[in-house]
């Protein structure tokens, strides 16, 4: 653990209480999440007020609160508060709120979410953290599984870590979201969003920890595979390759670095997005499952 974690991340939570009197944060899993009390987003919080629940997020990773009665616009005014907001290229936006993303699912639109992933990895800058509200929810199924990504980097086998310092892999938004394009707008998007390299291994620039940070939906291959320790050439080393980013894709499949939430209508879920992959769970089909997600811009990761 970083020094820098060691500060932030594992700071105790009675420090944060100067803001909140009455906050409970109570864990969810003994690596991830949380479920907080005593706070209402749509208040006007203070900067003292948005600098504990930015802390929350930093040593929980995933914020979990109940009984969040938001409008549109003050889902959006709450997000904002911890950065730009960015604008989906796929999914369907809020009529009024382009920064607020429509994830509807019902008996004639099944949910496509159900993959681990990191949100707009695609992106030169991914996105710091995502906020999702349910506005209707089944009363049972759907849940959302968050998984902790750098407690995955922190157990992976030593050989693994040495193998991928310093290495680099592509994201790519269109094999994921092509399917939902017409010919002209993958074409479109693609000159947009070009093919974006990331580190595997990237560095937390709040907490110093270090995170994996390939997943199952945008990764598609590694830029700058190297393996000096062997002799493989030509087809050996692309197997070797190919065998690889599944490894450590899977990472997030592991139920001791999870976390899963079950939703009830008006809970709000804040996760930070650099340090996570979610999962939506989909065995509530034909039922009715209506979100909305404000996504907040971050920084290019190094």
């Amino acid at each position: 653990m970083s020094a820098v974690d060691t500060a932030v991340r594992r700071q105790d939570f009675d420090d944060f209480r100067h803001a909140f009197p009455a906050l409970v944060a109570r864990r969810l899993s003994p690596t991830i999440g949380a479920e907080v009390e005593g706070v209402k987003l749509s208040a006007d919080h203070d900067d003292r007020s948005i600098a504990a629940i930015r802390g929350l997020l930093l040593k929980h990773r995933v914020l979990v609160f109940r009984d969040q009665e938001l409008t549109p616009a003050q889902h959006v005014a709450f997000a904002r508060r911890f950065g730009e907001l960015e604008i989906h290229p796929v999914y369907e936006h809020h009529p009024d709120h382009p920064e607020l993303v429509m994830l509807n699912a019902d008996h004639e639109r099944p949910g496509r979410e159900n993959i681990f992933h990191t949100d707009t990895t695609f992106r030169e800058t991914p996105a710091l953290g995502s906020i999702l509200r349910c506005v209707t929810c089944p009363e049972v199924g759907g849940d959302t599984i968050w998984c902790d990504m750098a407690l995955a980097y922190e157990r992976l086998p030593q050989d693994i870590k040495d193998r991928i310092a310093g290495m680099s892999a592509v994201h790519d938004v269109v094999p994921s979201f092509g399917g939902r394009m017409s010919g002209e707008r993958r074409a479109e998007v693609r000159r947009e969003l070009p093919p974006v390299e990331h580190p595997v291994v990237r560095t937390h620039p709040e907490t110093g920890e270090k995170i994996l940070f390939v997943n199952q939906t945008f990764t598609t291959h590694f830029s700058s595979y190297n393996e000096p320790f062997d002799n493989f050439i030509g087809r050996e080393r692309k197997l070797v390759s190919d065998m690889l980013l599944p490894y450590l894709t899977r990472q997030a499949e592991i139920p001791e670095y999870q976390v899963r939430v079950h939703w009830q209508p008006n809970t709000v879920v804040f996760w930070d997005n650099r340090s996570t992959q979610h999962y939506a769970v989909q065995d509530y089909f034909p039922s009715p499952r209506h979100m909305q997600r404000a996504t907040i811009v971050g920084d290019r990761p190094r």
